[in-house]
């Protein structure tokens, strides 16, 4: 009984760290969402200047759908940017907006993590979908195997989550010092712009933190069951 009442314990600081980190990113960006950068200048303006002094223009700034639905598609070489960030001239929309040009860069440059976890998602979508239903079937007919494959199949989406941090970090101090050097945005603004991008860079750790106690939670559980 110990080891359930341990496994629900860890499950409740799981959901506990995801929720912190979502909430500081939405406080963060929501805050310096309605501060205006000096420039007048918009995310979707910022992201084709960077790209072009990095001989980037190849690259396609298009607006998307979605709140914080921002992503950079390497495979079609296209920085999709949502609507508050596109047309926005807030300090978050130009730092979000750098931060994806970062990624675009990084992509050009050859960066070795990006490569990696590139070659990584093939493996990462099967093992997320397989360990879901081999845990799931493990634990409610109680096939202990099932739940070691599942919990094998969780620690390849932990090195996929291991090999994401330096990827999003990097992209982040690409687009401060894109941001400092070109001076987009003020000194008191940069301020701001290094926090909406420390928010986010946080939300990808507390993932690796979950998946860390999750694996825990079920190797307790497994051992339990034996």
């Amino acid at each position: 009984m110990e080891y359930y009442d341990l496994g629900y314990t860890l499950m409740l600081v799981s959901i506990l760290i995801t929720l912190i980190a979502q909430i500081f990113v939405m406080i963060s960006y929501s805050v310096y969402k309605k501060v205006k950068n000096n420039r007048g200048i918009t995310g979707a303006e910022i992201a084709r200047e960077i790209l072009h002094k990095h001989a980037l223009d190849n690259i396609y700034v298009t607006e998307t759908r979605g709140y914080l639905s921002d992503h950079y598609d390497p495979t079609r070489k296209v920085i999709r940017l949502s609507k508050d960030v596109y047309n926005g001239t807030s300090v978050a929309a130009v730092s979000v907006a750098a931060h994806e040009v970062g990624h675009a860069i990084q992509d050009k440059e050859g960066y070795s993590f990006m490569k990696f976890r590139s070659a990584m998602f093939p493996i990462v979508n099967f093992s997320s979908k397989a360990g879901y239903v081999a845990i799931l079937i493990g634990l409610l007919f109680g096939f202990t195997n099932l739940i070691w494959i599942g919990i094998g199949l969780e620690i390849i989406i932990l090195l996929f989550q291991l090999v994401t941090l330096p990827v999003e970090f990097n992209a982040s101090s690409r687009a401060l010092s894109e941001i400092e050097k070109n001076d987009f945005l003020s000194k008191s603004e940069r301020a701001g712009s290094k926090t909406v991008l420390t928010a986010a860079a946080l939300t990808y750790v507390a993932s690796v933190l979950t998946t860390l106690i999750e694996i825990f939670r079920l190797i307790i559980i497994a051992r339990s069951d034996n």
